[in-house]
């Protein structure tokens, strides 16, 4: 149920757009850009970061651990490059990946502002999605967005999630804990992964 994997999958999958591939050691400097471009953007959707967000070495010892975690298959880290790989245009998370009877996973993104109103992460989800369903064998993916996240819940909304509760209090963003609706997608054709 548990099983660890010894190798770092690799993964490089394409859009028209963009290049969607697991992050490894050598993102530091592209993950730190990225969030250091961005950081009062994202800082009313995300926890509050540390300066160490912002700098290559605070990303060295933070991809050591994603590193071990999809070694494992227990989480998986994409980032969206544009054609040419040269610069991070957003992320899309798939963390706390169980199997077992669950086959399930939850989902955290975000997009850089310059990116942003162009249908960019719609076209990385849905690629997203199908290789978590179809390689990973997820059966059910989880996100959660705060109600007044309007264009978070359109965006899932497109993607076919379906909203199943709302938590009061749920995560701390931006130092102050948020409520969050509740949304998943099922995948009908599921089927078990072979042995």
């Amino acid at each position: 149920m548990f099983g660890y994997k010894s190798a770092v999958p690799k993964v490089r999958l394409t859009t028209d757009r963009m290049v969607l591939r697991l992050v490894h050691d050598r993102d530091a400097h592209r993950l730190a850009e990225y969030y250091a471009e961005n950081r009062a953007f994202l800082k009313p959707w995300e926890p509050v970061r540390d300066e160490s967000h912002c700098y290559p070495s605070g990303w060295q010892a933070r991809l050591g651990l994603i590193t071990e975690m999809q070694k494992q298959g227990s989480a998986y880290y994409f980032i969206l490059l544009d054609p040419d790989e040269n610069r991070v245009m957003g992320v899309a998370n798939f963390s706390n990946v169980l199997r077992g009877s669950f086959h399930a996973c939850f989902l955290g993104y975000s997009l850089g502002q310059e990116w942003q109103g162009k249908g960019l992460m719609h076209e990385a989800l849905q690629t997203l999605i199908r290789y978590m369903q179809r390689q990973q064998k997820m059966h059910r993916i989880m996100a959660n967005y705060m109600p007044h996240n309007k264009r978070s819940g359109q965006l899932l909304e497109r993607l076919g999630f379906e909203r199943e509760g709302y938590a009061k209090d749920y995560l701390l963003i931006d130092g102050k804990w948020q409520d969050h609706v509740l949304t998943a997608l099922t995948w009908q054709e599921w089927t078990p992964p072979s042995r």
